[in-house]
């Protein structure tokens, strides 16, 4: 090809001795099989760290609990701090305050469980019974020997079963004296992080040194403020669905309405998923118990406040401490609650985010690196060439790029 034809067909030869193309192809070969074997030991990474996880996951969920409900604590105990008490005092009163909204909260929801779930247990035999009588009629018109047979075949099964179901029992006895143990455990590193938390990051940046602890400093501030600023948000919108939810059932006469309304505030913990499954038990609840029309008016209700919330509440508040796409939200979801179940779901969107932190921090510093000095002009070509950093070899290059 001559260079004219070169020209015309829009590509470009660089002057000089012509490259074989077996030499290009192979340095294309080894870009790839380096990137390759980078992700290969990525991957192996990830997948070393997830083994560690679930290996110390009995030690990290209660920790990661503590750190959640720490970022609720903290502000009264730092106001607290601030007005003259002691850490230690600050941090009881703040701890005994949680738990009495908690003892509160049960002692509001059970007596109402307790009242209500006999009357429950009838219109939940008389909603079967009408299940029956509606199989037996037109279009599907099933014989009572085959309702009976399918009965009996579920008798059958539970029977066979009889020493799972008892085993079960016995695990889950054994589970709540876990979970009796951890939420004590919770309790007790709650205690310990607000009260001495403000030790945590100096000590640790003199552990590390003052470049590297600079860096890790600055992350782990981001990393708080944007956990503390997702829980209080979400704790707000779950409030505000719970309250007109609430109200809504209960005006309605729905049965164990304020236990519905708690269960609303804590599914709303858990994006998308737990709004769908405590809006789903409401309706199924109203179905059941007043019927057909108001299951309808209820599924109405919680579809309105759903909208308020995904399109006004969401955006404007969690906008701002969250930054994560709406489909990184629901992917953190999925894969938390089929890795670690419900715990999974709840903590996937805080591990999301700060994930995002540290991925933001990292971009920030690449672009100091990469972006061309200021100093870089023909007036000074002294400078040209030289990082930002090269005058103070102890600042991190956060701090000359906002932090």
């Amino acid at each position: 090809m001559s260079a004219d034809d070169a020209v015309e067909h829009g590509t470009k030869r660089k002057p000089g001795k012509a490259r074989d193309r077996g030499e290009v192809i192979g340095e294309g070969f080894l870009w790839l099989a380096k990137w390759s074997l980078c992700l290969v030991a990525v991957a192996a990474g990830a997948w070393v760290l997830g083994n560690i996880i679930a290996k110390l996951w009995v030690i990290l969920l209660p920790v990661a609990m503590a750190i959640v409900v720490a970022t609720v604590l903290w502000p009264p105990t730092r106001w607290m701090v601030n007005h003259g008490l002691r850490p230690a005092l600050a941090a009881t009163l703040s701890l005994l305050g949680f738990i009495g909204a908690l003892a509160g909260v049960i002692a509001l929801i059970v007596p109402s469980v307790v009242d209500q779930s006999p009357d429950l247990a009838d219109k939940s035999t008389e909603g079967v019974n009408q299940v029956r009588d509606w199989l037996r009629g037109p279009p599907l018109r099933v014989r009572d020997e085959q309702l009976d047979s399918a009965v009996d075949a579920i008798v059958q099964r539970l029977q066979s079963s009889a020493e799972q179901i008892a085993g079960g029992v016995f695990t889950g006895v054994t589970t709540a004296t876990s979970a009796l143990i951890g939420i004590f455990l919770v309790l007790v590193l709650v205690f310990f992080f607000i009260k001495d938390g403000p030790r945590f990051l100096p000590w640790l940046h003199l552990l590390l040194g003052s470049r590297s602890g600079r860096h890790v400093e600055e992350v782990l501030n981001r990393m708080w403020v944007t956990l503390g600023g997702f829980i209080r948000t979400q704790a707000l919108v779950s409030l505000i669905d719970a309250i007109f939810i609430g109200a809504g059932l209960v005006i309605l006469g729905v049965p164990l309405a304020m236990v519905l309304a708690v269960i609303t505030f804590i599914g709303g913990f858990v994006p998308v998923v737990g709004a769908f499954v405590a809006g789903a038990l409401a309706v199924l609840v109203a179905l059941v118990g007043n019927g057909f029309t108001t299951a309808l008016i209820v599924l109405g209700i919680i579809i309105a406040v759903q909208q308020l919330e995904g399109n006004v509440l969401q955006p404007v508040l969690q906008s701002r401490s969250m930054k994560l796409h709406a489909v990184v939200v629901l992917l953190a979801v999925t894969a938390g609650g089929s890795l670690y179940g419900i715990v999974g779901a709840f903590l996937a969107v805080p591990v999301a985010a700060i994930v995002a932190v540290v991925v933001r921090y990292i971009g920030e510093q690449i672009d100091v690196v990469t972006e061309p000095a200021p100093e870089a002009t023909d007036n000074n070509p002294s400078r040209a060439g030289k990082p930002d950093d090269a005058e103070d070899s102890d600042a991190p290059a956060g701090e000359k790029k906002g932090g």
